[in-house]
């Protein structure tokens, strides 16, 4: 069936509900978050796909910085797959139409996404620090067998973290309502419960870290002698743009994570403020998913190999012909000469 013959269905609650208020169509949500999430699509999923290549045929030396890099891609892809559906089901004012078991999923590999994403940013952010501030420290000689396997430690962590999301209904049916989601009702169970703990915890800690990172950082650039001063710069640069795109992307979701908590907590229901705040939560997403879009960033700055390979692939496409034909002419005038 076309997304154009879809019909958006009343969100009409029962006594019984598992939500806490009745559910009105979000209006704001459903005019605002479809494009911005489009958006996101069109930029980061070619970044994506060019990063990938990149990593996979370009990049042949694959540090430790690489391999968390390479895996921050990966992450994204859990998003990039996901987002579709979540698109689809916003303009349909959140009426799921998939099924009780791709609501699982989707809601898993939408969590899969934020968690790996903060994992490899901070890992990247760490292991700037540690090359910087403490240069002979043995991890800093990791090897490209034990780097691969610390990434996988990094996702095992992650996939443990998240799977219990797939033991549990998260598609809420309730007379005409088809609600998939792992937020707001007020009907939370313990596997709920830890993940609103971990989607808190994941944020704080590595922030914490990142903002330690640095600092210290910043510390060594002013005391470091000038020959060695534009390496510091370099991984100053790095660890700022990871902090600020884990602040744009992932903080205004855990304001209103926060806030929700909150005016639930002080007003119980108060169904005018229950729908403010959901509203404003669902925009927070936005900022949420862009982080694909963003990575790209990341990847310039914290890999001199992924710039010279994004260099040369610029020069071979973009400029790749008046290249060849200058070398042929100079070659052509050294002959005749």
């Amino acid at each position: 069936m076309a997304l154009g013959t879809l019909t958006p269905r009343p969100l009409n609650l029962s006594n019984n509900s598992i939500m806490p208020c009745q559910v009105n169509p979000q209006t704001l949500v459903g005019n605002i978050l479809p494009p911005v999430l489009i958006l996101e699509m069109i930029v980061g999923l070619p970044g994506s796909l060019l990063a990938l290549w990149l990593f996979c045929f370009r990049l042949r030396d694959w540090k430790s910085n690489t391999q968390f890099l390479f895996n921050l891609v990966l992450a994204d892809f859990f998003l990039l797959v996901s987002v579709p559906f979540q698109i689809h089901n916003i303009i349909l004012e959140e009426y799921w139409v998939f099924g009780p078991v791709w609501c699982r999923v989707n809601l898993f590999m939408l969590a899969v996404n934020r968690s790996a994403s903060i994992a490899f940013m901070t890992a990247v952010a760490v292991d700037r620090y540690l090359k910087v501030v403490h240069p002979h420290h043995r991890i800093n000689r990791m090897t490209q067998t034990q780097a691969p396997r610390l990434a996988g430690l990094i996702w095992a962590v992650v996939l443990a973290l998240r799977l219990p999301l797939l033991s549990v209904p998260l598609l809420h049916q309730d007379g005409n309502v088809s609600l998939c989601r792992s937020f707001g009702f007020k009907s939370v169970v313990p596997v709920i419960k830890l993940h609103y703990i971990i989607y808190i915890g994941e944020f704080f800690l590595p922030l914490l870290m990142l903002i330690f990172c640095t600092a210290q950082i910043s510390c060594v650039l002013r005391q470091r002698q000038l020959d060695k001063e534009q390496k510091v710069r370099r991984a100053l640069r790095t660890v700022t743009a990871i902090v600020v795109v884990f602040v744009v992307c992932f903080m205004p979701g855990i304001i209103m994570a926060l806030t929700g908590l909150l005016t639930e907590k002080v007003r119980k229901v108060d169904c005018v403020t229950d729908a403010v705040v959901s509203q404003l939560f669902r925009l927070s997403i936005g900022f949420t998913y862009m982080n694909s879009a963003l990575d790209p960033i990341i990847y310039v700055l914290s890999s001199s190999m992924f710039r010279e390979a994004l260099k040369s692939l610029y020069y071979s496409v973009a400029v790749g012909d008046q290249y060849r034909e200058g070398r042929n002419r100079c070659r052509s005038t050294n002959t005749d000469g």
